[in-house]
């Protein structure tokens, strides 16, 4: 199967993100991603190269995913500034971090170990076995569908006992999940800055910690995150007067009482009312806020206290001058990383490639994340009704917003056409031969 028949612009995307690889081998990207977008059945890395075409040369694309493990990010670079100046963000830039587990399966898989599981389900299993990957998404918000994630980069956690499985070539270091997600928000943070962008990283309860927290925040980064009901939280201190004399040694960091959360939210007076959007609808909520000092922050922080049906929720941000609702609404965006995770590993099917190397699974995760993001890229400014037709199944609500699959089968469905168009222009189709093409096409995707 060929690339040349694809839209010009996503032959166009691809080839803009080959450009940091090697000259002799940059080519073979394409392929690639046309294999995982056609594959079908269990996403491995054979399924690709087959409904990729590839022959007898399929060797040098398993080495071809390897390399791109090594290059995941200068390529990630380049996918994030296509972003920019496709998608023309607003003056602040707002990413979500999280790790994922990928199950999988034999003893000699590099880099995969036993992990606590996330989802047990039905079975309740504990722990699996197979790779975690902290994972960096851009949230941007689409003025039908609400936020949508797009997957940069990834770093792959491996524990401190199994880098000795390692072979020593490989000189792998190990680095907590905290000390990779602040790495990962320091490479972001230098494209955003040199874009002129402000750079909001939005992360769960388990990265509101000094080691994360404190690295991020000496880049200029404001982190919104969820307090724990516990946190050591202090007044802040007073400010001194101009002209007034202060004691020996440094200015006090945090004042001199703590703050129970818990109280705070027990306490009946207080509590205020705003509107702000989460999860694509207006909602009001009864809220707290004020101003404590944190030591993991090293400063003064904004707290919000919510009041939901569960009982009350702790958020924070390390912008004192952040509002409310800004804080409400960013945390609620931090669940299009969530669907990232889902997406990936259901429709594009992110650890099933079958790969043992540890830099070809790095790549191959990458592909898939990259694909998942190209995908929204290219059904971005298309209308609802392209995207989401649903003539076929009356059961369904015709008005729901599309979903990942669904984009990524109407693409497959415009490069096949294409294709057809392409081969058929000096002939002249019957209707009745164009249904049945058409018919076919609704089969295949």
């Amino acid at each position: 199967m060929a690339m040349q028949k694809c839209q010009a612009e996503w032959s166009e995307w691809i080839t803009w993100l080959a450009a940091v690889l090697h000259g002799m081998c940059r080519w073979r990207l394409e392929i690639i991603f046309l294999g995982i977008l056609f594959a079908k059945g269990r996403r491995t890395v054979a399924s690709w190269l087959r409904a990729a075409g590839v022959g007898p040369d399929f060797r040098r694309y398993y080495y071809f995913i390897s390399r791109l493990g090594r290059k995941a990010d200068s390529v990630a670079r380049r996918l994030l500034l296509l972003l920019l100046a496709r998608l023309h963000p607003g003056p602040r830039l707002l990413l979500a971090i999280d790790d994922t587990p990928t199950k999988r399966y034999g003893p000699k898989v590099q880099g995969a170990g036993i992990h606590h599981n996330p989802t047990p389900g039905p079975a309740d299993a504990k722990f699996l076995y197979g790779h975690i990957w902290v994972t960096l998404s851009l949230v941007l918000r689409h003025a039908l569908w609400g936020a949508i994630g797009l997957p940069l980069l990834a770093r792959l956690y491996v524990r401190q006992k199994d880098i000795a499985k390692l072979p020593k070539k490989l000189r792998w270091k190990f680095q907590t999940k905290l000390g990779q997600a602040a790495d990962l928000v320091a490479w972001v943070a230098e494209i955003a800055f040199s874009s002129g962008k402000q750079l909001w990283i939005v992360a769960d309860g388990f990265y509101a910690k000094r080691p994360f927290l404190q690295p991020v925040m000496k880049l200029g980064v404001v982190v919104v995150s969820r307090l724990r009901k516990d946190a050591c939280l202090y007044t802040v201190p007073p400010k001194l007067k101009k002209g007034a004399r202060r004691g020996r040694g440094a200015p006090r960091k945090y004042g001199a009482k703590r703050i129970s959360l818990a109280k705070r939210a027990a306490a009946k007076r207080g509590w205020q009312i705003i509107e702000c959007v989460q999860y694509g609808k207006k909602v009001i909520k009864k809220y707290k806020t004020f101003l404590a000092a944190y030591r993991p922050v090293g400063g003064v922080i904004r707290v919000v206290i919510v009041q939901e049906t569960n009982g009350p929720q702790f958020f924070f941000c390390t912008d004192p001058e952040a509002t409310v609702r800004e804080i409400l609404e960013t945390f609620a965006d931090r669940a299009v990383i969530e669907q990232d995770f889902h997406d990936i590993k259901e429709v594009w099917g992110a650890g099933q490639q079958q790969v043992r190397y540890l830099w070809a699974n790095i790549g191959a995760y990458h592909l898939n994340l990259w694909m998942h993001t190209l995908v929204e890229l290219w059904a971005w400014r298309r209308w609802h009704s392209t995207l989401c037709d649903r003539s076929d199944s009356p059961w369904k609500d015709p008005a729901k917003r599309p979903s990942h699959a669904d984009r990524r089968n109407v693409l497959r469905r415009n490069i096949l056409r294409n294709e057809f168009l392409a081969a058929t222009n000096h002939r002249r189709l019957t209707q009745k031969f164009r249904d049945f093409v058409k018919h076919l096409l609704s089969l295949a995707c």
